[in-house]
């Protein structure tokens, strides 16, 4: 099919040096058609296949000498339409139409022209987009995960080229395949864009890491109440909500349905397995809000608990004479325990913090304490209904 267009069209070169215009012709713009191929549609074609704007090709007005000729040419009029096209108006109304477009349409807009495209992925209409949604969810530590998973892309993309070099490929599939490492090039000089990372969040491509509150509490883990887990999550866009992995012992878990309201980026770049450094612990004080890390045994990931710093058994809790700030001992309180649980309080150390527990109650770690409101307030959220055992 390319090399009948190619001589069609060398064809039209060589025909318009021995064809001279009649200036006399009432036609505006005369097109030889045969009977099997109108040149009507050759010239809808080449101007498809134009990677300009606007190519017109010429057309040729047939002398009066061919007329009764063998050719039998039927003759078409056709006359071409001006308009105004969006790429003629200037760069700032054409970004602000952009930036009023969804996600959405700045794909469909993508797909109009090589100028579009290049225009409809620009991060700065897709930074807008990517905070108003995935904001809550999207952290430092999904960032870097998303470079990862690019790198192992684009690293998957060049293995394939590399491998179909050392093939043997005829002339024809020799050209495919040149056609298709430009598209690889291409493919990895956008891969790392703001949309790029949107579409993939929103396929469920890219599994993300963030926590989960409340961690398989649905399925009747009530253990789980008040807690934050390290998960992967996958985006599911067909019922709006997220399918997450916890890294555990063993054999990996796995929840679904869960809810864009149970979902916080993490907070921390320590990763569920290593203790965190503390460096609040001078400034704690009885009433602060914090999280401390909680895992059942040595085996298994940290969780992250909600609790309160509460006031010495030698305290009377009068804040004028209360000395619980100067002391070394730090008491920590769970109120979504009953008073006489085991889980309701701890002791910790100012100087000498370290994990501590048994394998019985499980073992503590860091502590982080909480400064926004923000914060707080998602905890208090989530609060159970009624007091844990």
């Amino acid at each position: 099919m390319l090399f009948f267009l190619i001589s069609c069209f060398s064809f039209l070169l060589i025909s318009k040096s021995f064809l001279k215009p009649n200036p006399n012709s009432k036609f505006y713009s005369k097109i030889w058609a045969f009977p099997c191929f109108s040149w009507v549609e050759l010239h809808k074609i080449f101007k498809s296949l134009s990677r300009k704007r606007r190519i017109f090709l010429n057309s040729f007005q047939v002398p009066i000498l061919f007329k009764n000729s063998f050719f039998s040419p039927n003759f078409e009029t056709v006359e071409e339409k001006q308009g105004t096209s969006l790429l003629d108006l200037p760069d700032l109304p054409l970004d602000c139409i952009l930036e009023k477009l969804s996600p959405s349409g700045l794909c469909t807009i993508a797909k109009v022209c090589r100028s579009l495209r290049d225009r409809g992925r620009n991060d700065h209409f897709w930074e807008k987009h990517m905070k108003q949604k995935w904001g809550a969810v999207i952290g430092d530590a999904a960032y870097r995960e998303w470079e990862c998973f690019i790198d192992s892309k684009r690293e998957f993309l060049n293995f394939r080229t590399q491998r179909r070099r050392f093939q043997f490929f005829p002339s024809f599939l020799y050209f495919l395949r040149n056609k298709s490492e430009m598209r690889v090039k291409k493919c990895s000089l956008t891969v790392n864009s703001v949309m790029s990372c949107y579409v993939a969040l929103e396929t469920g491509e890219f599994w993300f890491p963030a926590q989960v509150f409340n961690r398989e509490v649905q399925n009747g883990h009530v253990g789980f109440t008040l807690s934050c887990y390290d998960a992967h999550l996958s985006y599911d866009s067909t019922t709006d909500n997220f399918v997450a992995r916890y890294p555990a012992h063993g054999r990996r878990i796995i929840e679904a349905d869960i809810e864009w309201s149970r979902i916080r980026a993490t907070t921390v770049n320590t990763r569920a397995q290593v203790l965190h450094i503390s460096d609040c612990l001078d400034e704690l004080k009885p009433n602060d809000h914090i999280e401390i890390q909680w895992r059942r045994n040595n085996e298994f990931p940290y969780g992250w608990w909600y609790g309160v710093v509460g006031h010495l058994e030698s305290c009377n809790g009068n804040e004028f004479n209360c000395q619980c700030q100067i002391r070394d001992d730090v008491m920590l309180e769970f109120k979504q325990y009953s008073s006489g649980s085991k889980w309701r309080k701890i002791m910790i150390s100012r100087k000498d913090h370290r994990e501590e527990g048994n394998e019985a109650d499980g073992f503590y770690g860091g502590i982080r304490k909480l400064y926004r409101e923000e914060e707080i307030a998602k905890w208090k959220q989530i609060w159970p209904n009624c007091t844990l055992e």
